[in-house]
């Protein structure tokens, strides 16, 4: 049967009545994310800093009692219907029209274990996909809140956020750690969150760059990456594979770093292991600064932080290395590049006053070697997931 067409003006209760003839119960809005300091930590048992943007996923939504989950989007055209009662989504080899819908189908199929059931849902996202942004992650956190209500399901916003993490590690087939669907359900407005990605307990940091005279810039380097491929499966693997040779449940676990570096005979599992305990480090170190009052100093820890992700974990890429030098070049206190790597985002602590002096010169150095040019996202610390109407 063909449906209507989902129009992409107007509100999104009002595109659900006309694609599906009848109101949702509910709209639910989850954030994406940036992490301020903290990268690939999270599958190692450490900690991390991320706070919620003012851009994410919405989801108009009607519960349903046939065991099924109809899914449809602003952004795509495919149309998806799939049983709750279902094997692992990557395990059902769905193309790649309609590949994003595994990831609330896979949430669906996850909270059924906790008396969820079917729905149907209308998706909205204003997140650039593939920027590092964490799109998947508030899709999915928008999904879990709506089932949650519609269900009547009992978790708590921590639980939910391990749920959310379960479907996209057992149902997508992706290997990420808890950061950022924590980040999208527990962040508060004007504050980072400062997550132990063991324990799950967490606490808000003040962050409020505007307030000190500084401008977070996120720019979407727009080389667009795609974590389910196998190199971030393989730092992850590579991590494991080093703590169990030093005897440890996690890197986390690391405390004495030269020790753990001359025990180790293989040069690529020693760089590793020294970018995630430094960075544990700068996480805490950066927590301290923040509570103290002292972002300008913060953004040494973001030249830190990028140095060792480039070199160290080895997940930069040209864009992002061309872009924190251009910044620093231009007046920037710090920058380094965000999310998983090869692709994707950067942050940029700059002066407010030389925001658009930065902005221009980056903009120019990708004309000058002929990139896509940037874009250049709000990046002011936002409200965590939450019920619209």
């Amino acid at each position: 049967m063909d449906l209507p067409a989902v129009p992409v003006t107007g509100s999104l209760a009002e595109s659900f009545g006309a694609a599906f003839g009848r109101p949702p119960d509910g709209v639910w809005h989850a954030p994406g994310r940036v992490n301020l300091i903290g990268e690939h930590t999270d599958y190692n048992d450490g900690f991390v800093l991320p706070f919620a943007l003012s851009r994410g996923v919405s989801v108009a939504a009607a519960r349903r009692d046939d065991g099924l989950i109809e899914v449809r989007s602003r952004q795509a055209a495919a149309a998806v219907t799939a049983p709750v009662d279902g094997p692992p989504v990557v395990s059902e080899g769905w193309p790649d029209e309609r590949s994003w819908a595994a990831y609330p189908v896979g949430v669906a199929r996850v909270l059924r274990e906790h008396g969820a059931g079917g729905a149907t849902l209308l998706i909205d996202s204003d997140l650039p996909q593939g920027a590092g942004l964490s799109s998947s992650a508030a899709l999915e956190c928008a999904t879990a809140l709506a089932l949650r209500d519609l269900h009547g399901v009992q978790a708590g916003r921590p639980a939910l956020a391990r749920l959310a993490q379960r479907a996209e590690n057992e149902q997508v087939g992706m290997p990420c750690g808890l950061m950022d669907q924590s980040a999208s359900l527990l962040c508060t407005a004007g504050h980072a969150l400062m997550l132990d990605c063991r324990s799950g307990l967490s606490s808000q940091v003040p962050f409020d760059p505007a307030a000190a005279g500084l401008t977070l810039l996120v720019v979407d380097t727009r080389a667009s990456h795609a974590l389910t491929g196998g190199e971030y499966g393989r730092r992850r693997a590579e991590c494991e594979e080093a703590a169990a040779l030093l005897g440890v449940a996690a890197l986390r676990d690391v405390e004495d770093l030269a020790g753990a570096l001359g025990t180790l005979r293989d040069p690529v599992l020693r760089r590793r292991v020294q970018h995630v305990v430094t960075e544990n480090h700068r996480v805490e170190a950066t927590v301290g600064l923040l509570r103290a009052g002292a972002l300008p100093e913060f953004g040494a820890m973001l030249n830190a932080s990028h140095l060792s992700l480039r070199d160290q974990f080895e997940v930069s890429w040209p864009e992002a290395d061309a872009t924190v030098d251009t910044a620093l070049l231009a007046g920037a206190r710090g920058g380094r590049m965000v999310g998983g790597g090869f692709g994707g985002s950067v942050i940029v602590l700059t002066p407010a006053d030389r925001a658009a002096k930065v902005r221009d010169a980056i903009t120019a150095a990708y004309a000058e070697r002929s990139w896509t040019p940037p874009e250049f996202l709000d990046a002011v610390p936002s409200q965590g997931a939450h019920r619209l109407s």
